[in-house]
């Protein structure tokens, strides 16, 4: 095993979730070589065709990623990885954020084929490949959800001008944790801790429709607001500086997937490829 490659505790984790590696069309080459081979494209950012030759055809790992994206594999590799037993369960006081990569040249022009319809909640995506257009270039913002101790727990994209407020909730929905034991996935957090980007009205009556317990900062326009109303202003929403302090650990997961030098800028011209090397990446971080 090298530098940045899969432990023996994470891939006896992984491969019982992968396709057998025999099958009416031949042998698979070995999964675990297969893996490592994306591990090292996503570790130094490097063209596909540069992949060393002990990790096989650069084409096979490139398929292997294209298809385990299409058939949902990478997002059974986190789930599993997020309640593998190793000693520190889920911690559900969850912090939210997003960061902007900026997209090479090369992440754009996919084609329109196949490609997912744009949103129209996500204005100047590029053929809904979350792609946006703006003064300083191509861009993508990463919205992601981490638990107390920021592993990463669901992971949204989109263009890099939109805000993060209106994924709030869709972000919240994209979690789903298969706790021990009979029963749904658990979803909803037991605080939530966001920082001013998400202060909006809609946003904490939205939250406590849900029953969320939130840690949200007031922006400065809104407690000016409140105060030109006098006593009619009303009181100014419950904030506890403690648990407020606990938001850095989603700038440290950032920190950590941006480590990956393939994650930092993004080369791939679909979204689904590059949301797939998140999810991997994610995975790893839950993993030994």
């Amino acid at each position: 095993m090298r530098r940045g490659e899969l432990t023996d505790e994470a891939w006896a984790v992984i491969a019982p979730l992968l396709p057998e590696p025999g099958g009416a069309r031949g042998r698979w080459r070995d999964h675990r070589q297969v893996i490592n081979g994306i591990l090292w494209k996503l570790r130094t950012g490097a063209p596909w065709r540069d992949l060393p030759e002990r990790f096989g055809p650069w084409k096979t790992c490139h398929e292997r990623l294209r298809r385990w994206t299409a058939d949902g594999t990478w997002d059974r590799i986190l789930a599993a990885a997020q309640v593998h037993d190793d000693g520190t369960p889920v911690q559900w006081t969850i912090s939210v954020d997003s960061s902007i990569v900026r997209a090479h040249q090369h992440a754009a022009g996919a084609r329109k084929k196949g490609a997912p319809a744009a949103s129209p909640a996500t204005p100047g995506a590029q053929d809904g490949e979350a792609i946006g257009r703006s003064r300083g270039g191509l861009s993508t913002k990463i919205h992601l959800a981490v638990d107390g101790r920021g592993r990463p727990l669901s992971i949204l994209l989109t263009p890099g001008q939109a805000g993060d407020n209106p994924q709030l909730l869709a972000l919240l929905d994209a979690i789903r944790v298969n706790e021990p034991g009979p029963g749904r996935p658990r979803k909803r957090p037991d605080v939530l801790i966001a920082d001013k980007g998400y202060a909006h009205d809609s946003t904490r009556r939205a939250l406590r429709q849900r029953g969320i317990r939130h840690v949200i900062p007031e922006r400065s326009d809104q407690v000016a607001r409140r105060a030109a109303k006098g006593s009619t202003g009303g009181r100014p929403p419950a904030f506890d500086r403690a648990v407020y302090k606990k938001r850095n650990v989603v700038e440290r997961c950032f920190n950590r997937l941006k480590q990956w030098r393939d994650l930092a800028t993004r080369y791939a011209k679909r979204a689904s490829l590059y949301r797939a090397s998140l999810v991997l990446i994610a995975a790893i971080i839950w993993l030994p």
